[in-house]
């Protein structure tokens, strides 16, 4: 199987996860969007099957284009995209399209495709950590010229998300404080940092209790936590997601029911999405469920590999970065479905049925395939990349 590789570029083990996960994908999304297709699309149940297939193609096509690129340039780009993403991300909390009392989505004219701001500014803002983080290293445990720069961008972009995804903004604030940790910024910072991260999450329950009608969000997150702490007192419709999902995964036993037959995609809200997990194991067992997880685990074990072996700060931090945060979500969308998380709404990254998020998941990748490849290049060539342009990658 590697040797059919062999002319593609980047590590060849992530190559072949992501078209795993991707093959899973579609036969879950198939599975899982049977209702769906009769409510939508006349009982035409290929018509979600393609829709994935296309959307995985796209995704594999700007992963391969993304991995072509030098990852030194994702630097410079994170400058721009991050003073484009604070207008984006404003534009979306004020008029944006409106789900569950969050305006999320934006809505691209001419073209009809929808997409979550937040997906774009968490990569770019993962970028531009990184990029701080590299160019600072040599003031890095000073306050001024090494932990303000970095926190600052993140404070700004996390505000801007939490009133609307509080589970992005908690997944990206979380990346940043690994990205600070592995870039050797001063350990009391991070710890004040994240006592800061206790001190929010304090002030949005409060109020939630005190004024719900300041923050619409607050009251629902509240409820997932109460709900999640307290099930015996939750009543039956609070839960009733979480029930699901147990039933579907104990339904599922070892082994599973096999492809196509579970029966809890036709009660679970959102069985192609959120809670696609338990559909998974419904089907495929525990054995099935803990492919999946292990498959995330290697990525991440893959992705560290990479940073270690990358010479400079940039590439190694960018990788960590972003892969960090591709698995720490499907971890946090695996929690939730086997009720070890409250709910969030989190996807299951490029397993998901979706559109844009799937293509934002593939350049992601692309990203760090693209860090890989310049590796192979320099170590084939027997010759050093050039740290200090890599470090400040402005020059590159």
């Amino acid at each position: 199987m590697f040797s059919y590789f062999k002319n593609i570029k980047g590590d060849k083990v992530i190559w072949i996860i992501v078209i795993i996960l991707s093959f899973f994908s579609l036969l879950a999304v198939y599975s899982s969007t049977g209702l769906l297709a009769y409510k939508k699309q006349g009982g035409n149940t290929e018509y979600y099957l393609m829709k994935q297939f296309i959307i995985l193609g796209l995704g594999f096509t700007l992963m391969y284009l993304m991995h072509l690129v030098k990852y030194t340039y994702y630097s410079r780009l994170s400058q721009i995209g991050l003073i484009l993403t604070v207008p984006l991300l404003l534009v979306t909390l004020i008029s944006g399209t409106n789900l569950n009392e969050a305006n999320r989505w934006l809505t691209v004219p001419i073209i009809n495709i929808t997409f979550q701001s937040s997906d774009v500014a968490k990569l770019f803002l993962i970028m531009y950590v990184a990029r701080v983080l590299s160019k600072n290293q040599e003031q890095i445990k000073e306050f001024k010229r090494g932990f303000l720069p970095a926190i600052l961008p993140v404070g700004i972009i996390c505000a801007l998300i939490l009133p609307a995804n509080f589970s992005t903004a908690a997944i990206l604030f979380a990346t940043s404080i690994v990205l600070m940790f592995i870039g050797r910024v001063n350990l009391k910072y991070i710890m004040a940092l994240i006592g800061a991260g206790f001190i929010v999450i304090i002030l949005i329950l409060t109020i939630a209790m005190i004024a719900p009608n300041l923050m619409p969000r607050s009251t629902t997150w509240k409820n997932r936590i109460e709900t999640f702490f307290n099930k015996e007192k939750a009543n039956s419709d609070a839960t009733y997601q979480v029930d699901q999902a147990k039933i579907a995964i104990v339904s599922g036993g070892l082994l599973g029911k096999s492809p196509g037959k579970s029966t809890q995609r036709n009660f679970l809200p959102h069985p192609y999405s959120d809670f696609i997990f338990a559909i998974i194991i419904e089907e495929y067992g525990i054995v099935g469920g803990g492919v999946v997880m292990l498959l995330y685990l290697i990525l991440f074990f893959r992705v560290i590999r990479i940073a270690n072996k990358c010479p400079g700060n940039f590439g190694a931090l960018l990788s960590v970065g972003i892969g960090f945060s591709l698995v720490f979500q499907a971890l946090i969308n695996m929690a939730v479905a086997v009720n070890l998380f409250p709910v969030t709404g989190q996807t299951l990254p490029l397993i998901s049925m979706g559109g844009t998020s799937i293509w934002f998941t593939c350049i992601s990748i692309g990203i760090i395939l693209s860090v890989s490849r310049r590796i192979e290049i320099e170590t084939k060539n027997g010759t050093e990349i050039d740290i200090l342009q890599e470090n400040q990658p402005v020059t590159a």
